[in-house]
């Protein structure tokens, strides 16, 4: 079994956990997912978040801020979505995405066993 896909088999087992992808934000294109929900479209939400994570690191960059953006939490009504853009050297370039049940998640719990799913994940 890949690094990749033992990333998204624990990426899936936190809590609440609905859908998974390791994304390549240059492209668009997730380079693995994982999801147990019908209703989720991981191929749309690779597609669609890579531009959110390209607007809000262009908005960084336009702004000046020398920091690294630790993750980007969308917040639905029955959802958290939750980015996290990866730092590694080998790893740029590519972010998690993680989508959570909002009734059986656990926001924090979740956001430190993705970033300890990052320093672990080598792509």
């Amino acid at each position: 079994m890949s690094n990749m896909d033992i990333a998204l088999k624990d990426m899936m087992v936190i809590d609440g956990a609905i859908g998974a992808a390791v994304v390549d934000y240059n492209s668009g294109m997730a380079l693995g997912m994982l999801g147990s929900s019908k209703a989720l479209d991981l191929q749309i939400a690779a597609a669609g978040n890579t531009e959110v994570v390209r607007a809000k690191m262009r908005t960084i960059d336009q702004l000046g801020i020398n920091e690294e953006i630790e993750d980007i939490l969308i917040t639905l009504s029955n959802q958290y979505h939750v980015i996290r853009p990866m730092t590694g050297r080998k790893s740029k370039g590519l972010f998690l995405y993680l989508a959570l049940d909002r009734g059986r998640a656990n926001l924090a719990m979740a956001r430190h066993r993705l970033k300890g799913i990052e320093e672990d994940l080598e792509v």
